[in-house]
C-alpha cells in the first residue's frame, strides 16, 4: 500500500504535468522523456520507496553517515558484495544511454557522468534519511557512475540506430 501511494503520485505527475508538456514537443521527445521517467520511477522504487509515507518519520531515527571507504565490503568479504556491485552498475546503464537522448542529442560523456554522479549522490544521501535501516556507501556511487559510463558507451555504439528511430518518429508529426 505504501508503494501504491508513491506510484500514484508519480503517475499523476506524469499525466498532468510531463505528458502534456512533452507531447507538444513531438513523438520523439515524448518517447525518450517517457522512457527516462519510467527509468527514474524504477530507480526510486529500488532505492528510496516508499517516500511519501516515510516523510513524517524521517527525523525519528539517527542519520547514519556515508561509508567513505571504497569497496570495503569487497575487501572484508562481507555480504553479497559482488551482486550489489553488478546490480548498481546495471541500474545506471539506462541513465547513461537515455540521458544524452534527453539533451537534444548533445550530451557528452562528461555531462552524462556528472549528472549520473549527482543522481547517485542524491540517492545515497537520501537513503538513510528516508529509512533508518538503509545505509549509504561510496562504493555505490562509484559503481553507479561506472554503469552510467557503460550506458553512454552503448549510446555511442547504437547512436546511428537510435537516431534513425527518433528521426522516423519526427517525420510522422
Amino acid at each position: 500500500m505504501k508503494y501504491l501511494i508513491d506510484f500514484a503520485a508519480l503517475a499523476l505527475l506524469y499525466a498532468f504535468v510531463f505528458f502534456r508538456k512533452w507531447k507538444l514537443k513531438g513523438k520523439d521527445v515524448l518517447l525518450v522523456n517517457t522512457l527516462m521517467y519510467i527509468y527514474f520511477s524504477f530507480v526510486l522504487y529500488f532505492t528510496l520507496m516508499p517516500v511519501i509515507t516515510s516523510l513524517p518519520f524521517i527525523l525519528n531515527h539517527p542519520y547514519k553517515p556515508m561509508n567513505l571507504v571504497p569497496f570495503i565490503d569487497v575487501s572484508m568479504g562481507r555480504g553479497d558484495f559482488s551482486r550489489q556491485v553488478i546490480l548498481n552498475i546495471i541500474m545506471t546503464m539506462p541513465f547513461g544511454f537515455l540521458f544524452p537522448l534527453t539533451q537534444n542529442k548533445t550530451a557528452r560523456l562528461g555531462r552524462t557522468v556528472f549528472f549520473c554522479f549527482m543522481m547517485s549522490l542524491g540517492i545515497e544521501i537520501l537513503q538513510p534519511l528516508i529509512d533508518g535501516c538503509r545505509s549509504s556507501d561510496i562504493t555505490d556511487i562509484i559503481t553507479n557512475v561506472t554503469g552510467g559510463m557503460l550506458g553512454y558507451a552503448f549510446h555511442i555504439i547504437f547512436k546511428p540506430v537510435t537516431f534513425r528511430i527518433l528521426d522516423c518518429l519526427k517525420a510522422k508529426r
